[in-house]
């Protein structure tokens, strides 16, 4: 017998007929002989439903009231679903992140996981029964408080307790059949993936590719668990996300050169003006950033102005700490001794991805190529072994991707992607 943790996204539970159907597909994986651990999401949009009611009573919410809030959403969710199973003929019991054993720092809002105990889940299973885990939560090791650990949180606290019960698979279900080449709401002819390793899809969920969270792959790869991203709309073999290619039958499945091609417009771009040319003046500019606990994306600096020995410094972050960056850079303006400050919230990030293309020439050209051909403009230009990213003016990116796609040979000559629930998760 096996154990085989499984996670649900919103999409998937929207409504009552939803976890009815994610509810038999469950008790069919509980009497195919396996031991089932089930880590569930928010029905439908209730987090954002969830944030909207709290900003309309209070502009500036405290964390820790703003976890408690949140975290409602994935207890309906897991309490409704174990209703669903149990009047199939199954016992099921749920679980809140707290008593799962999932255990954080106290960062409210953003939390990660710093340890899993997942006594109480073993007992469950061990009994027979089918443990449903409310995802995207636990509790704070120090005050004991209840903390979420951020947006598409739920992928992570199924690979952490998949990592923590010795599990033989982690299965994402969400709204599409796998990963793509591209995002298929962008790119009707992306083609489904079906092996990518955990370095190339890293790339991509740090890129912008929503499929699975960056956390989550992290997780994985450091515990060495297999995923397996599949919609719970159809039965169809999903994309496998592990260490060494899987074999399908009699056909081994080979790494590509390109995997994929994704994009974010998300981020937000600050640009330092004016910052003296020498050793200190950017550690002081990230290191304010960082006192504002921000995370950040791509830097460049300019070229530094011979007349005036100034430069600029540029960066990009998320659109949601825009406001708390500029606010922490203010504050430090004094002892940077920068000039002036200019946000821009309307960039996209367009990223190609693929372990090949560090043994393959003209990669580079022909990604560059294609843009041109495609009329878009370039600001930013960052790479890795397995990773070029570009920055453009968010209204460019749809019409960029597709290009790119296109120009390395990665659209389907069959069907068109089919996206069930229509978000991508």
């Amino acid at each position: 017998m096996g154990l085989v943790v499984q996670k649900y996204g919103g999409s998937s539970v929207a409504d009552a007929e939803g976890i009815k159907r994610v509810a038999k597909r469950i008790v069919e994986a509980k009497k195919n002989g396996n031991q089932v651990v089930v880590i569930v999401s928010a029905m439908g949009d209730t987090t954002d439903e969830l944030i909207d009611l709290a900003e309309q009573v209070s502009p500036m919410p405290a964390g820790r009231e703003f976890d408690m809030l949140l975290t409602a959403g994935e207890r309906i969710s897991m309490a409704l679903l174990a209703m669903a199973i149990k009047n199939l003929g199954h016992e099921a019991q749920s679980f809140t992140g707290s008593q799962a054993g999932v255990i954080t720092d106290s960062v409210h809002n953003k939390a990660r996981i710093i340890d899993v105990t997942p006594g109480r889940i073993r007992e469950s299973i061990d009994q027979g029964n089918i443990a449903i885990v409310a995802g995207f939560q636990g509790v704070s090791a120090d005050k004991k408080d209840i903390t979420t650990l951020g947006r598409g949180g739920s992928d992570t606290t199924a690979v952490a307790l998949a990592a923590a019960l010795d599990a033989e698979v982690c299965e994402i279900y969400t709204d599409v059949d796998g990963v793509f080449t591209a995002d298929p709401r962008v790119v009707k002819k992306a083609r489904k993936i079906d092996w990518i390793s955990f370095e190339d899809m890293l790339e991509l969920a740090a890129s912008g590719s929503k499929v699975l969270l960056h956390r989550c792959v992290e997780y994985a790869r450091r515990y060495n668990i297999p995923i397996h991203v599949r919609s719970s709309f159809s039965g169809l073999q999903g994309t496998w996300v592990s260490s060494k290619p899987i074999e399908q039958g009699d056909k081994k499945v080979e790494q590509a050169i390109i995997s994929g091609v994704a994009h974010d417009t998300s981020e937000a771009k600050i640009t330092v003006v004016g910052v003296p040319d020498k050793p200190g003046e950017a550690a002081a500019i990230f290191r304010a950033i960082a006192d504002a606990e921000i995370n950040i994306d791509m830097v460049v600096q300019n070229v530094s102005a011979a007349s005036t020995g100034l430069t600029d410094i540029s960066f990009t972050l998320p659109k949601t700490e825009g406001r708390k960056a500029i606010d922490a850079l203010e504050r430090n303006r004094g002892g940077i001794g920068f000039d002036s400050l200019r946000y821009d919230d309307q960039i996209g990030k367009i990223s190609l991805v693929g372990a090949g293309m560090k043994t393959n020439p003209g990669v580079t050209a022909d990604f560059f190529t294609a843009l041109s051909d495609a009329g878009v403009n370039i600001e930013l230009i960052s790479t890795s072994e397995i990773r070029i990213s570009v920055v453009t003016r968010k209204d460019d990116v749809a019409e960029a991707v597709r290009a790119v796609h296109t120009a390395f040979g990665l659209d389907s000559d069959t069907d068109e992607a089919v996206v069930y629930g229509g978000t991508g998760r």
